[in-house]
């Protein structure tokens, strides 16, 4: 008995190892997937966020056509990152819409200017009410939209260049 008890922390021990060590070799998987995916956009109708572009509502992205949705901010550094990248799907033959939250047209435009305009309509969202119904949680995230208005595919945040061809094939697959 006093034989088991002197072996009984080692092998307590070995125990928590063998858990922490298996947690290491073999981690969680972290893709998140949206529960929105083949959802309806929920319905909205947005202020123009730009001064050169018209507003934005959810009957805009259901034309028979898929399309791109960015949502972004003239105050997020990796929105401006991936500006080159989405200049590149739009050269591609991708139509884009953007969502600006919690901005001002004044900054949006300044924004536009310094980084690009791959949009065809841009809509103000404040207070974040679409970016939340939609399940965004931050910027930037794509959405492809199906021709129907529907969540095709959500990506979580910026669109890298090695991104650009994933996005252009799922864009296909939502046709």
């Amino acid at each position: 008995m006093r034989t088991l008890l002197i072996w009984l922390p080692l092998a307590l021990f070995l125990g928590f190892f063998g858990i922490f060590a298996s947690g290491l070799l073999q981690p969680d998987d972290r893709i998140i997937t949206s529960k929105m995916i083949g959802q309806p956009l929920p319905a909205f109708a947005l202020p123009a966020a730009a001064s050169e572009r018209s507003p934005l509502a959810s009957a805009d992205l259901a034309t028979g056509k898929p399309r791109l949705l960015n949502i972004f901010a003239s105050w997020c550094v990796p929105c401006a990152a991936e500006a080159p990248q989405l200049d590149a799907l739009r050269r591609a033959g991708a139509e884009i819409d953007g969502i600006a939250i919690r901005d001002a047209r004044p900054d949006v435009d300044a924004f536009l200017k310094r980084n690009g305009n791959p949009y065809a309509r841009i809509g103000l969202d404040a207070r974040s009410t679409v970016q939340i119904a939609l399940g965004s949680s931050g910027v930037p995230e794509t959405f492809v939209i199906d021709g129907r208005g529907r969540i095709a595919y959500q990506h979580i945040g910026d669109i890298r260049a090695d991104d650009v061809p994933m996005i252009l094939a799922r864009l296909k697959d939502a046709q």
